[in-house]
């Protein structure tokens, strides 16, 4: 595969369609699409997508992982690939590489020529038309989830792969100390920027079992990715402990172990693949219902005080409901809300139709009840009138900041 350009005769914004298809056209075969990304390298990202695609593979699951970490693409080595992908006889594209049964794997790796060690030294536009390219140029079997590599940082590359991946979730990965957990808010951000839902946080490296006494050290701090994730209403899904044995194998393209349950690291391991099984099916069988409605009209309901957004959802005099129709604004009610209690909002605002809500601050058992009522949560909304949050909404210039939930 080579970075190349389609016919002369097609303007920028054709060919750009054109791939908008194919990108569309590849990713509606797969019912789960995952990005696993951080806010700084080093923290183990690529390893914990490798071992929750293995994992739940093994599960019986049908899984694609892509490696799209342009300046360190790691899968390769720590699944021990060695050939590189073939091209389709009939569709001319770029073939996965069966690793196991039911996992196939692509590395944009493949596209960095034949010395794996050269530096990748490219400017903004040219990453973003290699990336939207390789995606599209990936010929996906049916799958029930693609793990997606992302590029550390909150860049023109996870950027890129945040727009062309529209109903990605994030798995956030941190280790314990303040520089990592930093970074990371950054990424929480980021999320809440372009509207990705966040299924969870990770530590790796959050601490190490002496061989001799058996007694933890802390390397670092303590309970920092799960006092951020508390602190942000993000759900906490695992602290993975620094394993010698798993770096050993890992350096070497080995991964059998995953099944040797004596490891701690793989006892946490198993608990983080299990909440994500549990909660992306969910959230993403809320999105496709949501998505089925949207395409149809959008409602999207918004808490006010005083005629502007409330800065908690269930501390509201009104919710407006705002009707719209291709991208417009059609019509708009407004309606005194129940008594707030746990659960009956989410299904209040489902009733009325509701697609949408937009909130200054809400908390993650709540989002988790209106995501399976099939209503999708924006947080981190400024403090502005309804017509001008569904406007900003309609015309993806709505910029969202901290969750703050106040109970």
């Amino acid at each position: 595969m080579s970075i190349e350009t389609k016919s002369c005769g097609q303007s920028k914004d054709d060919k750009h369609a054109i791939q908008d298809a194919e990108i569309k056209d590849r990713l509606n075969h797969i019912k789960n699409k995952i990005i696993v990304m951080s806010g700084k390298g080093g923290v183990g990202k690529s390893s914990i997508a490798a071992y929750l695609s293995v994992s739940l593979a093994k599960k019986g699951y049908k899984v694609g992982l892509m490696d799209v970490d342009l300046h360190g693409p790691s899968i390769p080595r720590i699944l021990g690939i060695k050939e590189s992908p073939l091209l389709s006889s009939h569709s001319n594209k770029l073939l996965p590489i069966n690793v196991m049964p039911n996992l196939n794997v692509i590395s944009i790796e493949a596209l960095l020529g034949e010395d794996k060690d050269t530096a990748t030294i490219w400017r903004g536009p040219l990453k973003i038309g290699v990336i939207r390219q390789f995606i599209s140029d990936i010929e996906w079997s049916d799958l029930d989830y693609l793990i997606i590599d992302s590029p550390p940082g909150t860049g023109d590359e996870p950027l890129t792969v945040a727009q062309t991946v529209h109903d990605a979730q994030a798995i956030i990965v941190t280790t314990p100390q303040e520089v990592s957990l930093a970074d990371v808010r950054k990424s929480i951000n980021f999320c809440r920027q372009v509207n990705m839902q966040i299924l969870g946080l990770v530590e790796n490296m959050s601490g190490f079992k002496c061989p001799y006494c058996g007694k933890p050290i802390n390397l670092f701090q303590t309970d920092g990715g799960r006092l951020t994730a508390k602190k942000e209403g993000l759900r906490f899904l695992a602290s993975l402990p620094i394993e010698p044995e798993v770096v050993k194998r890992a350096d070497i393209g080995e991964f059998s172990y995953l099944d040797e349950e004596h490891f701690p690291f793989i006892v946490e391991l198993k608990k983080m693949v299990d909440q994500i099984e549990e909660f992306s099916v969910k959230e993403s069988a809320a999105m496709v219902q949501n998505q089925d409605r949207v395409d149809k009209r959008i409602v999207i309901a918004i808490p006010t005080v005083g005629g502007k957004l409330s800065s908690h959802f269930g501390h509201c005099d009104q919710f407006v409901l705002i009707e719209t129709e291709d991208g417009t604004i059609k019509g708009k009610t407004l309606h005194t809300p129940p008594p707030h209690q746990p659960g009956v909002l989410p299904r209040w605002l489902h009733e009325k139709g509701a697609n949408i809500v937009i909130a200054g601050g809400m908390g993650e058992s709540a989002q988790q009840i209106f995501r399976q009522n099939g209503i999708r949560v924006i947080t981190g909304a400024p403090m502005d009138s309804p017509e001008s949050l569904v406007n900003q909404y309609l015309s993806n210039t709505l910029v969202t900041g901290n969750n703050v939930c106040n109970h």
